[in-house]
Order: structure tokens, then sequence, then C-alpha cells
């Protein structure tokens, strides 16, 4: 069975990406330098499957130790979650995410070519769409200048990818742009838990739930039905099952790039999803409204329509099944 390595795997997105590749028979190593995760979430992927994650700890940023890794390891297809990507924190630290981001996957890429492994996976953001453009966003939908280097860096990321495609032969690369992903895997062994003051909503709202801290709207002034954000959240067990989707076809397919957007096709707003946290988990707890974040925008979601079509992917989880 192929060997899958997912770079970042112990995170959030990548650990449930595991999860799910292991479900669908694949071999799986993950590589992870634990700054903003642990090793916790692979033993509950080996727990909840009852098979072995292959796991070594190291930064992308090392070129050395990616070229060792390949050295030793054989892989068959790579997919490239680590990362930094909280858009307010990349406007308070602009040098790590480039430095992380953009030299991360410059190394990456070139210890891939070095070993002739040219199937990837990037995972790439919304946030890459040009915030002028209508609703919903397709894949078509024109690129922005990028609103804050997180979004700039998958830009440049994104373009990286698309000029080695067409200069070097036989590469296979599949562009994921993700929406929103929440939720966390129903066992609940799995699930969002990152180090210091989360970046995403429904790690907050958790905390909110728990009283173990303050959650603020950022902004209820848009022009929206209830005056905050809308976005596209769509549950991180749908994002994983796209990849598996995703796998499964660029295992197959001839040498090329294409980009999907992974997204439920639907926006729902800041207040509505806290709403629905409350209610369908029967507990309350306060909330603050405060300004607009710098970089958000007031309404953002997908069409979905080519996932469904080229990967055979459909989202099954509701909003009520991400929050509860």
């Amino acid at each position: 069975m192929e060997i899958i390595l997912i770079t970042g795997g112990a995170g959030y997105i990548g650990s449930h990406i595991a999860l799910e590749l292991l479900k669908s028979k694949f071999n799986v190593f993950v590589i992870d330098n634990l700054s903003n995760s642990s090793t916790n979430s692979l033993n509950a992927v080996e727990k909840l499957t009852g098979k072995k994650i292959s796991f070594e700890e190291g930064d992308i940023r090392n070129q050395d130790f990616l070229d060792q890794f390949f050295k030793i390891h054989s892989i068959d297809c790579v997919i490239h979650c680590a990362g930094l990507k909280a858009v307010a924190e990349s406007i308070q630290k602009p040098y790590e995410y480039y430095e992380n981001n953009i030299i991360g996957s410059l190394n990456l890429i070139k210890a891939m070519k070095n070993y002739s492994v040219k199937k990837l996976i990037f995972s790439s953001s919304a946030t890459v769409y040009d915030e002028n453009e209508k609703m919903p966003l397709f894949e078509t939908s024109a690129i922005g200048q990028g609103q804050n280097p997180y979004a700039r860096t998958k830009i440049m990321i994104d373009k990286i990818l698309q000029d080695e495609v067409m200069s070097s032969s036989n590469w296979s690369i599949i562009v994921l742009r993700y929406f929103n992903p929440v939720g966390n895997d129903p066992s609940c062994l799995l699930g969002e838990d990152p180090k210091g003051i989360p970046n995403n909503l429904m790690p907050l709202i958790n905390q909110a739930a728990f009283n173990t801290r303050k959650l603020t709207v950022f902004g209820a002034d848009y022009d929206t039905p209830d005056g905050s954000a809308i976005r596209d959240y769509f549950h991180v067990s749908d994002l994983a099952i796209g990849h598996v989707n995703s796998v499964q076809k660029i295992l197959q397919d001839k040498n090329d790039l294409k980009i999907f957007n992974l997204g439920l096709g639907q926006g729902i707003s800041v207040l509505q999803l806290i709403n629905i946290y409350q209610d369908i988990n029967d507990i309350k707890f306060d909330y603050s409204i405060g300004d607009r974040r710098l970089g958000d925008l007031p309404i953002c979601y997908a069409e979905n329509k080519l996932a469904k079509q080229e990967l055979g992917w459909q989202p099954i989880f509701t909003h009520h099944d991400m929050c509860k």
C-alpha cells in the first residue's frame, strides 16, 4: 500500500487527515516540529484505527533534515499541511510567516525533486481570492494581492507550484483551497487544541463555554443580516475525506496541477454559529463585540461543485454536527 507523508501531520487538520487515510488503508508517515501541536493527536489516531503512524520530529525549514528524510524513506505522495495559518498573527509576525511558509515549502519541493517524489497535495486557503470577487468563490475567481502576510504566503506558494509544474516534468499537484474547517472527529478523541491563545473561532467558543477565556466577536457592523461576518464553516472530517479523495485521484492521474475549493458551499454568520453551539449543547456563555480585525472580509463562501464532480467529494456534516 502507498505511503503518504503529511507535513504538519500532528496538528488539528493533519491528524484528522491521518485518521481518514489510515481508515482508507494507506500507510501514513508524519513529520512535524510540534510548535503548535503534540504527539497526543497521533496517539489518538492510532487508538482509533489500531494502526501505527510513523513519526519523525523535524522542521521543514531545515533542508538537511528533509534531504535525509527522503533519502531514507520511500514516499509515494506528500500532503503539505505544515505552515503558520492565523491571519491576525501574521500581521504581528510577518517575518515568521514568510520564513516558515515560503522557505519551508521551497525546501520541501527541493527535497522532493532530489528524490523523485513528484506527487503533492498542498493545503491552500480561500484567502488567496481577491477581496472584491462576488460570492460564491469559484476556483477560477480572481486571485488577489493578499490582505495580510498569511494570505500572501499562500498566493506565493500557489504561484511557485504552478511555475514548477510548467518548468519540470512529471509533477502531479493538487491545490486544495480550504474555507473554514471546524469541529472534530465524532469520537471526540481528536480536536482543535492549539497552544496559547487560539486564532480560530471554534476553540475560542469552547473556551468561552467552559469559562477559561472571554470570547470577542470581531465586528458586528458588517453589511450582513446580523452584522457579524459570514464564513463557510465546514467539518474537519469532511475536509480530511477530501484529502483521501485527492490522494486517490493524484495516484491515478496524469501529470498536471489541479485546484479545488473545499467548503460547505454556503455561508453562516459568526453569531449564528455561536447560537447553534449554545442551543445544540444546551449551554450559555457571555461574549463581547469588538472592532473588526484588519484583513477580515464581511462575506466569504465557496462554490464546491468542482470538488464534487472531479474528486467525488460530498460534505456530509451539518453546522449542528460541527458544534456538537
